[in-house]
């Protein structure tokens, strides 16, 4: 009996394997968009020689693996719509849809989730799902020696409000302007990584114009050496954590227990940082430790509540009356920490935040909610006097080594796999990684721009930039600016390479944080331009206004700007606005509007030679606007001698 059964087994499993050895790549899955009105591409691996059939709304098409077992079929054109069935051999992929497919990439602010930004669109999230819109996040991953053929396992999602969160924010405003603005199925293919820059996402062929960078990528070709690396770092920063733990006299004593006694502790505002500085004034790294006691009624007593913590230089775990309530590891996400329910009580409760800091200067970050939200009502400033003491000191943690901002390394993983897909358009979100570096800026994305076209064998596809917002310290007084040359950059390769766009986006950033929570207005002005560019809408207006040419009239400088974008708000006077002559000294300048040009003067300078507009890294003062309410980008000009 049992040799029976163990036969009827061996069978069954002979018969899971015969059914094929098509296999096919992540990306045709289920719930997959293939684009609209251009050839459909689909591949995949099978035995060398095997016969591979699709069958896509009833029409067939055939094709056979070659040597290697490498297969595509090329299937016609077909307008929006679905959801189809398509079947290649006995596999099926199902829920397919026939619309736009958009690929987005750069680095962390194109990365962001939805759920970094619900203090803003809450409601708008919970209450919204359509599926037609579509969404898959490719993984990280990144090699030095050659193409991939394939990605990491992801899935395509569906739009719905549990699914949201997980969304890039800014391709989930821009899909759900697309959809609405033309009714078409969106597909986002979000290939992005946090703090790469630009050389990471372009092919060894494209930087043979950039020898450093294709050395710094030949360095970690060996696999040996990339692993041993990592293993070093590893343990370089378990041993690191593993120190600051065991020196630290907080976690012994356990200061955050509701009944320790900190009385002799020194205090404190919450946004002073000289408590992280030493007499020089430099950082101190390590741990710290921060107390207050917060008197709560009776009304309070047993209720939900949320800590919001602001964000905090580098980690942190937080502690309600003796309870651990949550951990963030980095500095960059918002401290969201919910209490349950019978944890506050009438009287004093106990806030403790264990602050550890890996490196720079250790702070909460100014200009951010800190509060504690009872039963979703009451509100309890939590900013003012804290009481703190330091834990241990450490010296600053060594960085690792970050392999996926390695040149090259992006490209073959992330975007090498996706080459087969035909695509309606790319949009760009990167910078900040390379402002130290901006003279190469522009070459460097004139390059991707050009070898991602070509290799998606799309033509010249519209390529959308999403320009640095501000940033930083506002200054008051003209001054360099590496922000603002990236900006410049990024608005030449806008005029310069055929069919790209620029969204401005200097006034929807945050001084004190390089992932500002405002990417529906973003998404709004990058489907302004994807409506022009992509779509044919030509009657809206979808840039702010475009610098064209100037002239001189005694000591004023008379700007014009591209027709279409200067439809200019007569007699206004905007701010940002700077003039040198030829002493090269920038002053504040004066600025009004007439007859849809901008007139630029500063009395101290008789005869000027160069003008900058919002040429800073937070040009809180820049105000120039057409009537659309767009922004004009940051610019300067020099009279040629």
């Amino acid at each position: 009996m049992g040799k029976t059964i163990l036969l009827a087994l061996m069978i069954i499993g002979m018969g899971i394997t015969a059914k094929g050895t098509v296999r096919l790549p992540v990306l045709v899955s289920d719930g997959m968009v293939l684009q609209r009105d251009r050839d459909i591409v689909l591949w995949g691996s099978a035995e060398a020689g095997e016969k591979v059939t699709a069958v896509l709304n009833r029409k067939s098409f055939a094709t056979e693996a070659d040597a290697q077992g490498k297969w595509t079929v090329t299937l016609p054109q077909m307008k929006a719509g679905g959801p189809y069935t398509i079947r290649i051999n006995d596999l099926e992929i199902k829920d397919v849809l026939i619309g736009d497919v958009w690929l987005c990439s750069g680095q962390s602010n194109m990365e962001l989730p939805v759920s970094r930004v619900l203090d803003l669109y809450r409601e708008e999230v919970a209450h919204y799902s359509n599926p037609m819109i579509r969404y898959i996040k490719i993984p990280l991953a990144y090699n030095f020696n050659k193409p991939q053929e394939d990605i990491r396992a992801a899935s395509w999602l569906r739009l719905t409000p549990e699914n949201a969160p997980g969304f890039s924010a800014l391709c989930y405003f821009y899909a759900k302007r697309l959809n609405a603005e033309y009714n078409v199925p969106i597909g986002i293919i979000n290939s992005a990584v946090g703090g790469s820059p630009v050389e990471a996402w372009i092919s060894e062929d494209g930087l043979k114009t950039f020898p450093q960078h294709l050395n710094q990528a030949y360095l970690y070709r060996s696999d040996k050496l990339v692993e041993s690396i990592k293993q070093s770092d590893n343990e370089q920063s378990a041993r690191w954590t593993e120190v600051m733990n065991s020196g630290d006299e907080g976690l012994r004593e356990k200061w955050f227990a509701k009944d320790c006694d900190d009385s002799a502790w020194q205090e404190t505002d919450l946004l002073d940082d000289s408590w992280g500085r030493d007499e020089a004034g430099g950082a101190v790294n390590g741990s710290y430790w921060f107390r207050k006691k917060v008197e709560l009624s009776e009304i309070h007593e047993g209720k939900k509540a949320v800590l919001r913590l602001g964000c905090i230089v580098n980690g942190d775990s937080v502690f309600v009356n003796g309870v651990f309530v949550g951990a963030v590891s980095y500095q960059y996400p918002p401290r969201i920490y919910r209490i349950p329910e019978n944890l506050l009580h009438k009287g004093a409760n106990t806030i403790a935040i264990r602050l550890f800091s890996y490196g720079g200067l250790p702070q909460f970050v100014p200009d951010k909610p800190y509060k504690l939200i009872i039963d979703g009502r009451d509100e309890i400033d939590l900013r003012g006097k804290w009481r703190y003491r330091s834990g241990v000191r450490m010296p600053a943690a060594q960085g690792g080594t970050t392999f996926q901002y390695v040149p090259t390394g992006l490209y073959n993983s992330m975007i090498a796999p996706l080459l087969n897909l035909r695509l309606k358009g790319v949009l760009w979100y990167q910078g900040e990684s390379n402002t130290g570096r901006h003279t190469e800026y522009y070459e460097l994305l004139s390059i991707l721009i050009r070898e991602w076209r070509e290799r998606f064998g799309c033509g010249d596809i519209p390529f959308l930039i999403a320009q640095l917002p501000n940033f930083m310290e506002v200054s008051t007084v003209p001054q360099e600016s590496q922000w603002a040359y990236l900006r410049e950059a990024q608005l030449k390769v806008s005029q310069t390479v055929a069919n790209t766009g620029l969204a401005v986006a200097i006034d929807l950033g945050e001084w004190n944080d390089i992932h500002p929570l405002n990417k529906k207005d973003v998404a709004e002005r990058l489907a302004l331009l994807a409506g022009r560019m992509a779509y044919g809408n030509n009657k809206t207006v979808c840039e702010g206004p475009v610098y064209k040419s100037f002239e001189v009239s005694g000591n004023r400088m008379i700007l014009s700007f591209k027709e279409g974008t200067d439809d200019l708000p007569e007699a206004e006077q905007p701010g940002g606005f700077a003039i040198a002559g030829k002493d090269n000294v920038f002053k504040r300048a004066n600025a009004i509007i007439r007859d849809r040009q901008v007139i630029v003067w500063h009395d101290e300078v008789p005869e000027p030679i160069k003008v900058r507009y919002a040429w800073a890294d937070n040009p809180a003062e820049a105000s120039l606007r057409n009537k659309s309410g767009l922004p004009a980008s940051p610019f300067q000009l020099t009279i040629d001698n």
